[in-house]
C-alpha cells in the first residue's frame, strides 16, 4: 500500500481488526520512510458496478461517493456511525447481488431513500430534496405531506 504522505510503496501493517460488522477489515499502517500512520479498509467486492446516469453517461460505482451523500443527509442526526456504516454496506451488497453490473442511478437513489426512510425521516427528506431536485419550498411541503399519516375521518 502506497503511503499517502510520501508515496513510499513499502508500508507496514501494525494492526488489523474486523470493521463494519465483519464485512471489512480495518488496517492501521505505518510508513518507515516518513513515519506517517494511516488507516485502510479492505472489503469484498463481488463485481465491478457501473452507474448509468440519467443523461446516459456511464461511470464506475464509487462507494465513497455514496457514503458522502448519506453522511451529508445524516449530518447532526442521532444516528450511530456504526448504523450508518451498516446501512451503506447493506446498500452496496444489495446492488452487487442484483445480478447486473450496469445499474441506473435512479435505482441507487430509490434504494438509498428506502434505507434512509427506515432509520431517520429528516435525513430521508434531506436526501430526497437533492435527489428529486426540489426547487422551491412548495416541493418540500408536497413531499412531507405525503409522509404524514392521513387522519381517519371523524364521526
Amino acid at each position: 500500500m502506497r503511503c499517502p504522505f510520501c508515496g513510499n510503496v513499502d508500508t507496514q501493517v501494525k494492526d488489523s481488526r474486523p470493521a463494519e460488522d465483519h464485512v471489512a477489515i480495518r488496517r492501521r499502517r505505518f510508513c518507515p520512510a516518513c513515519g506517517g500512520r494511516f488507516t485502510t479498509y479492505e472489503r469484498v467486492q463481488l463485481r465491478d458496478l457501473v452507474v448509468i446516469k440519467s443523461n446516459g453517461r456511464r461511470e464506475d460505482f464509487d462507494r465513497d461517493k455514496l457514503e458522502r451523500s448519506i453522511r451529508i443527509a445524516l449530518q447532526k442526526r442521532p444516528v450511530e456511525p456504526e448504523r450508518m456504516d451498516q446501512m451503506i454496506s447493506g446498500i452496496v451488497r444489495r446492488l452487487e447481488s442484483m445480478g447486473e453490473t450496469d445499474i441506473p442511478s435512479k435505482v441507487i437513489g430509490e434504494i438509498v431513500m428506502e434505507s434512509l426512510a427506515r432509520i431517520d425521516t429528516v435525513a430521508y427528506v434531506r436526501f430526497a430534496s437533492v435527489y428529486k431536485n426540489f426547487q422551491e419550498a412548495g416541493d418540500f411541503d408536497r413531499f412531507v405531506s405525503e409522509l404524514r399519516p392521513k387522519d381517519p375521518p371523524k364521526e
